[in-house]
């Protein structure tokens, strides 16, 4: 069983026509439909986050041929168009929401698009869909001081205890950035996994706090998609992804440095 590795496809907004900021991460309703009937025609077997890595903890056996479908942050149209395809094929999915984001009474104004209510996400919750922790405000974990990122996950997770009457187990980090202490500091708050973004199959030695996850965008063709999910050609169809990954982490551990220099003269 270790050495299972299972595709955690990682999705944003489901619209016709988003905006500019959530576009390229976005899905048409029309693509994710197709897709979902992919994982049907296939075989495969959606399982929540929380499934998947109670299983890997445990020792018990996952289902066969497993896979996730996740969406970060809290877009209306997970509610409007993913739920009904989820449901046409009795899917489990798994949704991290960023509280600050979603509209109502802890509404900070942060959202990128139109953002579910916690009406919608209550109905989500009560369709098969897991709730996760996304932070507050959404962001960057490894960039902010102790007291902040303590701040961003437990509020999250009182915020999505009092609205839904359970615990979230779950967490995804903003932007998929995280850190030995930003790990720590999940797992101190009480959240029993977490998921990251890699772009590459999950396993069960990458840990139940560093979990990977493949991304789902509007340029993902139907082939494309078929090889992903059946674990084929991962590393070439995001090259690109990790190399501006590999530049970019050059970035922010300069910017860690200047964060643990300025915190120490602090």
């Amino acid at each position: 069983m270790s050495d299972v590795r299972v595709p955690i496809l990682m999705y944003h907004a489901v619209a016709t026509d988003p905006n500019e900021a959530t576009r390229a991460l976005s899905v048409t309703p029309e693509a994710f439909a197709e897709q979902m009937a992919v994982l049907a025609d296939r075989g495969l077997t959606p399982v929540t986050t929380a499934r998947l890595a109670a299983c890997w903890r445990t020792g018990r056996p996952l289902p066969d041929r497993p896979v996730l479908i996740t969406f970060d942050d809290g877009y209306e149209g997970v509610h409007r168009h993913a739920l009904p395809a989820l449901a046409k094929h009795g899917f489990p999915a798994t949704l991290f929401v960023s509280t600050g984001w979603l509209r109502g009474p802890y509404d900070t104004g942060g959202g990128l698009d139109t953002m579910l209510d916690w009406d919608q996400v209550r109905e989500l919750a009560a369709g098969g869909v897991e709730i996760g922790g996304h932070s507050h405000s959404h962001p960057q974990l490894d960039q902010v001081s102790d007291a902040t990122l303590r701040f961003e996950l437990i509020h999250c997770k009182e915020i999505v205890s009092d609205q839904l009457g359970t615990v979230p187990a779950s967490f995804a980090y903003p932007y998929g950035y995280s850190s030995r202490r930003v790990r720590q500091a999940v797992r101190e708050t009480g959240y029993a996994q977490a998921l990251a973004v890699g772009n590459g199959l999950a396993r069960r030695a990458q840990g139940p706090y560093a979990l990977r996850r493949v991304t789902v965008r509007r340029s993902t063709g139907i082939e494309e998609f078929e090889r992903v999910v059946e674990g084929r050609a991962i590393a070439r169809t995001f090259a690109g992804d990790r190399a501006l990954t590999k530049g970019y982490a050059v970035v922010r551990r300069v910017r860690q440095a200047r964060l643990l220099v300025s915190r120490s003269l602090g």
